[in-house]
């Protein structure tokens, strides 16, 4: 039995299709996958292993390439994992032979205002619990690695401010004299903690460790993750993670992790996570799930190792970038794309009459409140103006020599006048276009999409990056800001300056990609601007250096690393039921 998405929560929907779904062994059969290629956990979770997948299969062309983006989303989200999800479950009736693969969910939103990004109603990525709820332990193994790094920090500011050069030296440390005041990294967490953006650590005596400011920041912002998404192999993951630059020495130079001795050890609790995890959507596709970094604040795309593997597997994979396409798609095209030399075939992006009302001039909506009355009313205007936005985005898309086909995610309150203002528009513009109702009705409302993306997969692409890595670091940041997010220019507080002027004489910094932190609720750099804002500069607070993932991080506007929990938070209703040991709630 199907349940009707409109009547059943995604969890209930969830629980009604893990009672027939396949093992991992079946799946695993269907894929081709050899025995010892499957790593279980339990019956209906896998990792794989990808070194031997991909030594078996080095001669098997890839399959088509396909990435899945939105436009920019309201606070709710634009359904773009329901829509990748949906897309593969029409792709699948129609008989193609595809797999999805997509990010683990972070447990701050899945408890928090978003969900578990596991998509929803009739397109969904299952067992729901699982996926939502840790999965094999990657995060946690991510936790650990960066954490201790941050233990062999503080433990080593700790001995080197109470014990002399000679006790030092027989314990074969050199002093590494780390200014306390130029600390780049934090501790993380996997929730949605804003009590802990600044806290002061090391009170107490003397055994307590050196008191310092410090904080946190969430685990999917952290560099560990971002080398997880990037690395080619674990060879590769061994040789960025002791590039990690941890503080600064009061000369201002690099304190790595191998200058702590760390990197090895911080390596050994990656070793099981760098095998990409193997699950299914409801209607049992193979559901590859990888890395989880978040788009706004990291680089907001699944594993290349995952992508390489489901691209030996399958004639289609459908891949996802974080958010919308300012971001996680400018990141997917200019960075994962550069790291791994992969080209891509088709863009997707999303779109819903409910984020094209918010920037049409809607009520913006608010996480656990309901929404305004008028997003229910047929708004042709408020849809038209909204479709500016739309446009904005597929020329940015058509930037990398791809014309992307536009997703209509509908849903049963959005009109036919509505969709058609979309359609016309979005035509107009030079895009495909496809309808599809797959939160409502699965793989059979995904039909029209499917074959619009089959279609563009043959069509003949000029895929180009934006910027080159011989460019200026400014130059590079300032492309990004005005022809991607349509700003004037770009303004950059004192502090960030001094470290623009600083990295432009390191040699390391040529061979780095620009990963922006900013809002993902706005083009610009204010969540508040709507649409397509006009006349603003985008504002540059700091720069990070992430020389193991090979990113500069300029940190745009407001936005922190540690975002914080809403009022109204998922966690209020999840629950389990006693008698079963069934996980309820979940969204």
């Amino acid at each position: 039995m199907v349940l009707d998405p409109t009547k059943h929560a995604d969890w209930e929907i969830a629980e009604e299709a893990e009672a027939t779904m396949k093992t991992v062994y079946q799946l695993a059969d269907e894929m081709g996958l050899e025995k010892e290629e499957l790593l279980p956990y339990g019956h209906y979770v896998s990792k794989l292993d990808y070194k031997k997948i991909l030594e078996r299969l080095k001669d098997r062309p890839d399959g088509k390439y396909i990435d899945v983006t939105a436009i920019t989303p309201t606070p709710l989200g634009e359904g773009k994992s329901t829509s990748l999800v949906g897309l593969v479950q029409g792709m699948g009736k129609r008989g193609k032979n595809v797999i999805a693969a997509i990010r683990q969910p972070s447990g701050g939103p899945t408890m928090n205002v978003k969900g578990s990004a596991a998509g929803g109603g009739l397109a969904q990525c299952i067992p729901l619990t699982e996926f939502s709820l840790g999965l094999t332990g990657d995060i946690n193994a991510i936790m650990n690695a960066h954490n201790l790094a941050m233990v062999a920090l503080t433990s080593r500011m700790q001995h080197e401010f109470n014990y002399s050069d000679a006790f030092l030296n027989k314990m074969n440390l050199k002093r590494l004299n780390i200014d306390p005041n130029n600390v780049e990294m934090k501790w993380i967490m996997d929730f949605c903690a804003q009590a802990l953006r600044n806290i002061t650590i090391g009170r107490g005596g003397k055994a307590d460790g050196f008191m310092m400011d410090s904080g946190f920041a969430i685990a999917v912002s952290s560099e560990v993750m971002a080398i997880l998404s990037v690395a080619t192999d674990l060879k590769d993951m061994r040789e960025r993670m002791g590039k990690i630059v941890v503080a600064y020495d009061k000369k201002g130079n690099p304190i790595t992790t191998k200058d702590l001795d760390v990197d090895g050890a911080m390596t050994a609790w990656m070793v099981s996570a760098i095998n990409p995890n193997l699950m299914q959507t409801l209607e049992g596709q193979p559901c590859l799930v990888h890395a989880g970094p978040f788009a706004n604040i990291a680089i907001g795309q699944n594993s290349i190792i995952e992508d390489r593997v489901g691209l030996k597997l399958a004639d289609y994979l459908v891949t996802e970038s974080g958010f919308a396409a300012d971001i996680g798609f400018e990141k997917f095209w200019n960075l994962k794309c550069r790291i791994s030399g992969l080209k891509p075939h088709c863009a997707v992006l999303v779109a819903t009459i409910r984020a094209l009302k918010c920037h049409g001039g809607a009520p913006i909506p608010v996480p656990g409140q309901p929404l305004d009355p008028g997003y229910a009313k047929e708004n042709v205007e408020w849809v038209e103006k909204g479709c500016e936005n739309l446009v904005h985005l597929i020329k940015v898309i058509r930037k990398s020599g791809m014309s992307p086909v536009v997703c209509i995610n509908a849903f049963y309150t959005d009109t036919d006048n509505e969709i058609a203002a979309v359609r016309r528009i979005a035509q107009e513009a030079g895009a495909r276009v496809a309808l599809s109702r797959h939160w409502e009705k699965g793989g059979e409302g995904a039909l029209e999409l499917a074959d619009a993306v089959v279609e563009a997969c043959e069509e003949e692409s000029n895929f180009k990056f934006l910027y080159e890595l011989t460019e200026p670091l400014a130059q590079r940041i300032e492309k990004v800001a005005t022809e991607v997010y349509g700003a004037d220019g770009v303004e950059y507080s004192a502090e960030a300056q001094a470290k623009l002027k600083k990295m432009d004489a390191d040699p390391d910094i040529k061979n780095m990609g620009v990963c922006m932190v900013k809002t993902h609720l706005s083009l610009s750099d204010n969540p508040m601007l709507k649409g397509v804002p006009k006349g603003w500069k985008l504002f540059i607070r700091d720069i990070l250096t992430f020389k193991g993932a090979g990113f500069v991080v300029p940190v745009a506007g407001t936005i922190s690393l540690m975002p914080g929990t809403g009022s109204n938070p998922a966690y209020r209703r999840v629950d389990v039921d006693v008698e079963t040991g069934k996980v309820k709630g979940l969204f």
